[in-house]
């Protein structure tokens, strides 16, 4: 299982960049995409939403089921990952470069550090 140190992840196997530059990244862990399996469709967040932390606002689907992603943190939606829509299977291939799924300008950027660290999602991904 990949787990980048430089994110911070919520029990609900997404990631976060650190919101330095203003924007946080978000997208499924390593380990939530090897649970999904085989990955056909993702549902995105219109750019503008606004959203508040653990509120559903993405659907990831695979071969096995569809999944709910959850907003880390409260903010507005400012990009989605376009290239998604016709090949929702780069989130398979790369769930933390090319797989991401939208960037959130966060209303509070140090709730950031309430995420967890990567040790800590490691214990929570293999609690199941």
């Amino acid at each position: 299982m990949d787990t980048p140190d430089t994110l911070r992840y919520t029990r609900s196997h997404e990631w976060a960049t650190d919101p330095a530059d203003g924007v946080v990244t978000v997208g499924i862990t390593d380990f939530a995409q090897d649970q999904l399996g085989d990955v056909v469709f993702v549902e995105l967040p219109k750019v503008g939403t606004k959203v508040k932390a653990g509120q559903a606002i993405a659907v990831i689907e695979s071969v096995k089921t569809a999944s709910d992603i959850y907003a880390p943190l409260d903010g507005e939606i400012v990009a989605v990952n376009e290239v998604l829509n016709g090949e929702p299977e780069a989130i398979n291939a790369g769930p933390y470069e090319g797989g991401w799924l939208f960037r959130i300008e966060p209303t509070d950027p140090s709730a950031w550090n309430g995420l967890l660290e990567a040790s800590a999602y490691e214990a929570v991904a293999q609690e199941g």
